[in-house]
């Protein structure tokens, strides 16, 4: 487990960092409490030792019986959030020296650019394959690359989180009739290439039972940053 990069602290509460930051224009905020806009995304924001009135808060932001998606962070709700989900998983930190071979995504053979356009065949590959949350507006989180065999969108992976100095790879998903060409590393390799390209660096998150994942990420040159816990609770 690697934990040695000082510019790493942003990476311990990447939502809270991406909201206060790069997509503070798609955030709601009250108090110290945030979240981002319904059909962005339900990842939620509060301070390292939140107090009862920030909880309150963010219950009010959400609404009475809504989902809060609390992603990595470690604070506890209060007694009457119903909890949802627990997922143990881990985060990873690309380590690459240098600057992949392509600088610019669009110059890798058949990947694409998807944009608000692209957003119902996205939709539709999410619900046949279930990477993880994608909404309608998930797109403008950051840039979505995609491959298409016959017309049809069959893999893609984009840009989540944006904390100070990273960008946090996500939705990577393959559809099953396109699994074992490699579309998955040359969307994450492509990815990689453009975050470096602006100077940041890429991470990313997984399950931790998703070995064929992590298995893959290792060897496009990420490594175990920290393991987390993610949880997700519904509002009084």
């Amino acid at each position: 487990m690697v934990n040695r990069d000082g510019q790493a602290a942003a990476l311990d509460d990447p939502v809270g960092e991406s909201l206060r930051g790069h997509h503070a224009h798609l955030a709601r905020r009250l108090g110290r409490a945030a979240t981002y806009l319904p059909e962005v995304a339900t990842f939620s924001a509060v301070s390292a030792d939140p107090g009862p009135q920030e909880w309150a808060d963010l219950a009010q932001l959400l609404g009475r019986g809504e989902f809060a998606d609390m992603f990595s962070c470690p604070a506890t709700p209060p007694s009457d959030w119903q909890p949802v989900f627990v997922l143990e998983g881990r985060q990873m930190i690309w380590h690459g020296g240098g600057r992949p071979d392509h600088p610019h995504g669009g110059t890798v053979t058949g990947v694409v650019e998807l944009g608000a356009d692209s957003v119902p065949e996205m939709l539709d590959l999410v619900a046949r394959v279930q990477p993880g949350p994608f909404w309608p507006r998930t797109h403008e989180l950051g840039t979505y690359l995609g491959i298409h065999d016959n017309g049809t969108l069959v893999a893609m992976a984009g840009e989540r989180l944006r904390p100070p100095g990273w960008t946090e790879i996500s939705a990577v998903c393959t559809a099953p009739e396109a699994r074992g060409r490699g579309h998955a590393a040359r969307l994450i390799t492509a990815l990689v290439a453009r975050i470096a390209a602006r100077n940041e660096r890429p991470f990313l998150h997984v399950a931790e039972a998703n070995a064929d994942a992590i298995s893959l990420y290792e060897r496009l040159g990420f490594e175990t940053r920290k393991h987390v816990t993610f949880r997700g609770f519904r509002t009084p």
